[in-house]
């Protein structure tokens, strides 16, 4: 597969799938999660408490690994492994971006003053198990 295609196939997935796995590092340890993301190219967002100890995380160890794209298909059904660098985002123009009604049940509304967007700036893109074949790794 070309990076052309491996670059499509990895858009495609990022545009379709909102909720993937999000993993930080807490006392030297994995520590995941369900998020739902946003993404900008590559860049992937989501919405967070400051409160929360993703945020914490954040601080002490800024790497994360997300899956995203999984359907429980099997074989062939294709999903992203994506390791990056996270980032706190408080852009009035980014929170107005990623708010949606689905937030309603955790923040107040895209003013509440706990609500912050996670940037997770990828360093590397993995197309895994499309139609069985090897991992592909996107060139960034």
């Amino acid at each position: 597969m070309n990076q052309q295609d491996v670059k499509k196939a990895a858009l495609k997935i990022l545009e379709d799938s909102y909720v993937g796995t999000l993993a930080t590092i807490k006392g030297n340890k994995p520590h995941s999660r369900y998020m739902t993301f946003f993404n900008d190219d590559f860049t992937l967002y989501t919405a967070t408490s400051k409160k929360t100890q993703k945020v914490d995380e954040l601080e002490a160890n800024p790497n994360a690994h997300i899956l995203l794209g999984y359907e429980g298909e099997g074989v062939g059904d294709a999903f992203l492994e994506i390791e990056g660098t996270m980032s706190l985002n408080d852009d009035r123009e980014m929170i107005n971006k990623v708010w949606n009604e689905h937030l309603e049940g955790w923040f107040e509304g895209p003013d509440d003053p706990n609500l912050i967007i996670l940037a997770i700036k990828p360093d590397r893109v993995r197309l895994m198990n499309k139609k069985g074949q090897e991992p592909q790794a996107l060139e960034l």
